[in-house]
């Protein structure tokens, strides 16, 4: 027996406009650790504002040194206090959030000393945060997503055998996601190199800071080279706008909430490898609000 549905034209309309929300959304991604007042990891995600959550910062790495993961305000490494945000973790991918553990930062003490100390601290990675073994899991025994290079010192150099190594991991099972959050001058001095291998899945640019490239009293017009120039140079599928979320988030780069919804997202958002905005930081996000205000656009 044949039958007919009747649909609503506004029912039509609906769909057409789910249908072209999906196709051109992105997500939001988001830095937490750095502050004990921005609330707890597992709260972070029950915002559901987030797609990506960044936990910042292995600090300390390379040439020798003991890594050092340093959560500042929320839990002592050095104590075995953070373990217990392995249970935080789970809440989080339990709500299809990917959890990264973010390396280096503005104020670590890192570098890598030739290819082999690269191998040797993917190795560490692997064991430590990923899907390998470990008897001092910094975090607990959850198994993070991915790890994502925010360096912002020492010098460039085998950053790139660093990205080779850990992708050789998701052979193992889980996939390994590499991202990285480089700064917006272009090529980024620190891991121009290790961007060029195409082993990373998402880049988050920083928009902020970088005064050369970035937003400033409605001029676009700098900010759309740069992500041209990103969007067409890097061999990364989501690359995503990184920006304060509060003016006092960053020295530099902030954008009102009106100017990104009616300016800049509608002229970068017509790029095939935009995924998204980065916000710098959970802290600044929970005071300013930013990342519900801009969510529906994004």
């Amino acid at each position: 027996m044949a039958f007919k549905l009747k649909v609503s034209a506004p029912f039509i309309c609906m769909m057409i406009l789910v249908l072209a929300t999906g196709s051109n959304g992105g997500g939001i991604s988001i830095y937490w650790g750095q502050n004990g007042n921005e609330g707890t990891l597992a709260d972070t995600c029950a915002t559901e504002n987030y797609e990506y959550v960044n936990i910042a910062f292995l600090a300390t790495f390379g040439n020798g040194q003991t890594p050092m993961i340093n959560l500042a305000g929320h839990c002592d490494p050095y104590s075995n206090g953070c373990t217990g945000l392995s249970s935080d973790i789970k809440s989080c991918q339990a709500k299809g959030v990917k959890v990264i553990l973010s390396i280096g930062g503005g104020a670590g003490s890192y570098s890598l000393a030739s290819s082999d100390d690269a191998r040797q601290v993917a190795t560490y990675l692997w064991n430590n945060f990923l899907g390998g073994t470990s008897s001092s899991r910094p975090l607990g025994p959850a198994i993070l997503d991915g790890i994502d290079f925010d360096i912002e010192g020492g010098t460039g150099e085998y950053w790139d055998d660093l990205a080779k190594y850990l992708s050789g991991y998701s052979k193992k099972g889980k996939k390994v996601y590499l991202t990285a959050a480089p700064q917006c001058p272009f090529p980024d001095a620190w891991i121009g190199n290790a961007l060029k291998t195409g082993l990373f899945d998402y880049v988050w640019v920083q928009f902020y800071n970088n005064p050369p490239c970035q937003y400033s009293s409605a001029d676009i017009a700098n900010l759309e080279d740069a992500w041209k120039q990103w969007t067409s140079d890097i061999p990364a599928t989501n690359i995503f706008l990184g920006l304060p979320a509060a003016p006092d988030a960053a020295g530099s780069g902030f954008i009102p909430v009106n100017d990104l919804t009616s300016k800049v997202l509608p002229a970068i958002k017509n790029s095939s490898k935009y995924g998204g905005v980065m916000l710098w930081s959970k802290y600044y996000d929970g005071q300013s609000g930013y990342s519900s205000s801009i969510k529906s656009h994004v």
